[in-house]
């Protein structure tokens, strides 16, 4: 954990405090080369630790003396940005740096009045970062470091445009970082054009700490009764699942279906309101609601603690994906499961991307209020025994 070392007394001091027991390999990689304000492209799994991995250099190397926005981080969603304020109000509480936020939903004339007080560390989605630099609020000359987070949804075609007027906007010499779960051609395009000489930086699930057990499995469903068997499995006990589903469209029909179902369930998408999210995801993080159903997109970057199981309720398209999505799940020594919800259209598809997985998925049911191994042929033959 050599970087420690590197940094000022107040945020060696942090991060003893923090209780950190051992760096993520992430940081290990990424600290050293941010602080040497090198331009970065880094890949690296859900819950690696890459939000402390740069705002760590970053706390290091902005000065809170200067009257001048410094450093700017830009995510794809509200919840995301949220996020990393978070973060950032945690590390630079009683110190002189400040941070603001700046997201579309929220009040304009705030965040202006915010502005004029030059904050050291902006952070925001690209909407509204746009929308301040275009009325000239925001001086992006001034920014020395400008963060990518979850890069490939910033540069997927809905952002594309508007990030890369923030980047040219900025100053030759500025430092570019870009973080990813997944590194697409579009990244690689903003990497050869906007970057000097950058950094690539990889970690692997493989590379991580040992997480915990992780049991792959799925139940046999027909695709029209998928919702209610959200609705069964959202009163298992001791269930705190996150579900996914491939397009919005299937979502908001679920949503719909479940609210007239007593289904301990909410959804997060990207057509709800703010306060309608934030609150979604409070009711989760308590444990009133035992199920989340998002899309991918909405899911992004969301850190939830202790989550018992990643549901599949539609089928991912790729291994990648799959995984990518199952790492919620597992994590800091505790146990986990994977659900696929398998409709007989998918069965073939499942099959061959289920052999690219660490241990060979388990059929389950839910019989007696659990979800126990074997199938409805095996709970027959067991009733017919009685």
């Amino acid at each position: 954990m050599t970087f420690i070392n590197e940094l000022s007394p107040i945020w060696q001091e942090k991060w003893k405090n923090a209780g950190f027991e051992a760096a993520m390999p992430i940081q290990e990689q990424m600290v050293p080369e941010m602080l040497a304000g090198n331009d970065i492209v880094a890949e690296s799994p859900t819950g690696s630790g890459k939000t402390l991995a740069y705002v760590l250099p970053i706390l290091q190397r902005v000065n809170p003396e200067k009257p001048a926005t410094q450093a700017m981080i830009v995510a794809p969603s509200q919840e995301l940005s949220m996020q990393i304020v978070n973060v950032l109000r945690e590390w630079t509480e009683g110190t002189a740096v400040t941070v603001t936020q700046l997201i579309g939903g929220a009040n304009m004339q705030r965040q202006l009045e915010k502005l004029k007080k030059k904050p050291t560390i902006v952070v925001g989605t690209p909407g509204r970062l746009n929308e301040l630099v275009k009325s000239k609020k925001l001086k992006m000359h001034e920014i020395r470091m400008l963060v990518l987070d979850e890069g490939d949804q910033l540069m997927a075609r809905e952002h594309r445009n508007v990030m890369k007027n923030l980047i040219e906007k900025t100053q030759h010499d500025r430092q570019l970082v870009l973080v990813s779960a997944t590194i697409t051609e579009e990244v690689e395009l903003v990497a050869d054009r906007l970057m000097q000489h950058p950094t690539r930086l990889r970690v692997t699930a493989e590379d991580m700490p040992a997480q915990g057990k992780v049991t792959h499995s799925f139940v046999k469903v027909d695709e029209r009764d998928k919702t209610d068997m959200l609705r069964r499995i959202s009163h298992i006990e001791g269930v705190k699942a996150l579900a996914f589903v491939n397009n919005l469209d299937q979502l908001l029909m679920k949503e719909n279906k479940l609210k007239f179902r007593d289904a301990k369930i909410v959804a997060l998408h990207s057509e709800m309101k703010k306060d309608e999210r934030k609150k979604a995801l409070d009711l989760f993080r308590k444990g009133e609601v035992a199920v989340l159903i998002a899309t991918e997109v909405a899911a992004r970057g969301l850190d939830i603690d202790a989550v018992t199981h990643v549901i599949h309720v539609d089928v991912p398209q790729t291994a990648e994906q799959y995984l990518h999505r199952s790492g919620r799940t597992g994590r800091a020594g505790a146990d986990g499961e994977v659900l696929t919800l398998l409709a007989y259209a998918d069965e073939r598809h499942y099959k061959k991307l289920s052999k690219q997985l660490p241990s060979k998925p388990v059929q389950k049911i839910i019989h007696g209020g659990k979800l126990v191994e074997g199938s409805s042929k095996t709970v027959a033959a067991k009733g017919n025994r009685k």
